[in-house]
């Protein structure tokens, strides 16, 4: 009735096709996997850049700030020197 041969030949290459078809599979996540965190990582490091470049604009508008106004700038250093130093003394 049944040939357990033949059964056994079938089973055996449905086996490899899920044997193939799972590694394919595992393939395809690891790619997709791989090529959305080389997309983050392109995102992050574009926000760095950005981040950066406003630091640096903004780090030269303190130093134009701190050259007009050099005791503006004294008065507000001393002053949080001796809030600082109220503070720790407190604590």
């Amino acid at each position: 009735m049944f040939n357990s041969s033949d059964l056994k030949d079938e089973l055996q290459a449905l086996k490899g096709d899920l044997s193939h078809l799972l590694n394919t599979t595992q393939e395809g996540i690891f790619d997709a996997s791989r090529n959305r965190a080389d997309a983050l990582a392109e995102q992050i490091k574009a926000a760095l850049n950005e981040l950066g470049e406003t630091l640096s604009e903004e780090n030269d508008n303190v130093e134009k700030l701190r050259s007009d106004h050099p005791i503006t700038t004294l008065a507000s250093a001393f002053a949080l020197g001796v809030v600082v130093g109220f503070m720790l003394r407190r604590h």
